[in-house]
């Protein structure tokens, strides 16, 4: 059986990451820590599922110096890459940690501009990859010169060849995106909103409103709301997961280990429960941890009979 889970992430960062006492706006700020790492959505992905031992490839575009010093990181922690060089350069996110406070502001540069022909390059090289793979996964923004619609018709390239696909995009990219079926999408609650138009206050009204998304053609809707755990919704089943109290470090990564672990449930064949518990439990893990840390798969068997499970009646 194939195993293989292919990342793309369309607009990579290097994730400069400075930590402080007490962030002043206006005001003189000075770094006690500061670290870089290869960032974005499926980069954040595949490193938790290569700590998972999955078998994973990361793709997307990558260009000039700052590429290069992603190229590094990847390389360092030996993940499979196979990156679509751009003339563009990849850009570079600040994320600044208030150590006082635990709170993360992030400022994220737009991207560099793709080229249609580097855009046919990465359909080509994307093409011949997915005949190996399991499962895409597809999450973050798309940069300047490519369409929203792009999510949109990767999936239905990777459903052409019988693999399941999971989103994790916002705006246009997930509403354009769903419209192509993917397997999973995992919006937050603020996306879902976003997504149907109204304010969801109730699990009722979350179960409902994926079940919108779902007569779309999705099949698993997995909702993150922070603290507050999650929620998963199939055609028949409304699961909730309460996560376990951590003190929270930084929620930089959470999502997209809730992301991984999805992938690695759908690998293991694990039920929706199940896979619920695992998200919630890498997730929670993962905001524990201070920094770009993310979750080891052992810290999260330790943690997934301590996740909350009940279902939700409609």
């Amino acid at each position: 059986m194939k195993k293989l889970v292919i990342t793309v992430t369309l607009n990579p960062a290097l994730d400069k990451t400075v930590t402080i006492d007490g962030l002043e706006v206006g005001g003189l700020n000075r770094v006690n820590d500061i670290r870089s790492d290869a960032g974005g959505k499926g980069i954040n992905v595949a490193k938790v599922l290569k700590g998972f031992h999955e078998e994973v490839t990361a793709v997307g575009y990558i260009g000039g110096h700052t590429g290069k010093l992603i190229l590094e990181r990847l390389e360092q922690e030996d993940i499979r890459h196979s990156f679509t060089e751009t003339l563009a350069e990849t850009r570079m996110n600040l994320k600044v940690v208030d150590s006082n406070v635990q709170v993360t502001t992030e400022i994220n540069e737009r991207g560099g501009t793709v080229s249609e022909p580097e855009r046919t390059l990465f359909h080509e090289a994307l093409h011949l990859l997915l005949e190996e793979a399991y499962i895409l996964v597809l999450g973050g923004s798309v940069p300047p010169g490519i369409e929203s619609s792009e999510y949109a018709l990767l999936i239905e390239s990777a459903r052409s060849k019988g693999v399941k696909t999971i989103l994790d995009a916002d705006g246009d990219a997930l509403r354009y995106g769903l419209k192509a079926g993917p397997d999973v999408i995992k919006p937050n609650i603020h996306e879902l909103e976003q997504l149907v138009g109204a304010t969801l206050a109730t699990e009722q009204e979350i179960v409902r409103a994926a079940r919108q998304l779902i007569a779309e053609g999705t099949h698993w809707v997995i909702v993150s709301m922070g603290g507050e755990g999650s929620v998963a919704v199939s055609k028949d089943e409304a699961i909730r997961a309460r996560p376990f109290s951590i003190k929270p470090e930084s929620t930089v990564g959470a999502g997209d280990s809730m992301v991984a672990a999805i992938a690695s449930s759908l690998i293991h064949g694990r039920s929706l429960t199940e896979t619920l518990r695992w998200a919630t439990a890498a997730g929670s893990v993962t905001a524990s941890k201070p920094g770009t840390q993310v979750c080891g798969p052992e810290e999260v068997i330790a943690r997934l009979q301590d996740v909350g499970i009940t279902s939700i009646e409609v």
